[in-house]
């Protein structure tokens, strides 16, 4: 035990924090939300982030396995490992009652929840953490947010890149000081709600060769072109008050629901849902106001309000009629 973790041990735990985490990786045919796992890796740890045991699997996707160049998993290698339903059981014994721990959560919790989605199966995973929203609060001095770049900073050898099992590991050693430097200075850790996907349209597959289109991008959900919004702009949203209809509304970064979702509820409340921030923006919410993304660089040159995704869906139970609509 380090000098660092000794005085960790010594201080007192901060009583907020959670008892047990589930640090995961997957890999995947792809990162679109027509993708699926090819494997998945999970590190218990406890409540101070110590290793309690490890867990993984190959799955079987139904599939082409997309980029086997960086994953090394080819079609023969999974044609014999269990389905998604199969595993289903054994990775929820391992999420439940802890906080899922990934390097870019988003991405991870979204693949799993998918899954669980197809297989008529909730995972038992109700807050996530995301390792670079931590190494932001932590003011870490990383020239990237790469997972490798990360394990380099706490000395974390990393053996076998894009393997799910290395990646967890790699990812529970680098962890544990960050939750450490964490408790020693009071930081909040950047929780998020994990919302189980409450629809679902599971399109077959088409077969695919090698490098396949979903790996570029493409939808979960039928496509389509969303009606633009009947409503004239009434302006920017004033903090404290309500929303009303017309609103112009962008997103940003990381959100507790899937952010397509999310964008179809503020369409359905009469909201419109912008790709981009300008002068013309009612609002932006963002969880994460204090990163130099282009739309919260752009928000805070033009005076644009910013609000968290907590504050959003409280608002978006009761947005005000358009002007002349009562």
């Amino acid at each position: 035990m380090t000098m660092l973790d000794d005085q960790t041990t010594a201080a007192t735990w901060p009583t907020a924090y959670p008892e047990g985490y589930a640090v995961v990786d997957v890999e995947t045919t792809g990162l679109a939300r027509d993708d699926r796992i090819v494997s998945a890796a999970v590190y218990r740890l406890d409540f101070r982030g110590n290793v309690e045991d490890h867990w993984y699997t190959l799955v079987n996707p139904e599939r082409d396995p997309g980029p086997v160049w960086i994953h090394g998993l080819t079609t023969d290698v999974l044609a014999g490992a269990p389905l998604f339903p199969e595993i289903a059981g054994a990775l929820a014994e391992r999420l439940d009652g802890r906080v899922l721990v990934a390097h870019n959560a988003i991405f991870d919790w979204s693949m799993i929840a998918r899954e669980y989605a197809r297989a008529e199966r909730t995972a038992p995973t109700r807050q996530r953490l995301c390792t670079i929203a931590l190494s932001k609060e932590l003011g870490l001095p990383l020239p990237n947010h790469k997972l490798e770049t990360l394990a380099a900073h706490f000395g974390v050898v990393q053996e076998r890149a894009h393997h799910a099992l290395d990646d967890a590991r790699v990812l529970a050693e680098s962890f544990r000081p960050s939750l450490h430097a964490a408790a020693r200075s009071g930081v909040r850790l950047p929780l998020l709600e994990c919302r189980p996907l409450t629809e679902w349209s599971d399109a077959p597959a088409a077969p695919r060769v090698g490098y396949q289109a979903s790996y570029r991008q493409s939808s979960w959900r039928a496509s389509r072109k969303r009606p633009a919004c009947p409503y004239p702009n009434p302006g920017r949203y004033e903090p404290g008050g309500r929303l009303r209809q017309g609103m112009r509304v962008a997103f940003s970064g990381d959100t507790s629901v899937d952010r397509e979702l999310l964008e179809d509820r503020a369409v359905e409340a009469g909201l419109h849902v912008a790709t981009s921030v300008s002068r013309l923006t009612s609002l932006l919410v963002t969880n994460d106001q204090h990163s130099a993304t282009s739309k919260t660089v752009k928000a805070a040159s033009f005076g644009t309000p910013v609000i968290d995704e907590a504050a959003f869906t409280q608002l978006l139970r009761d947005v005000a009629p358009a002007a002349g609509q009562g």
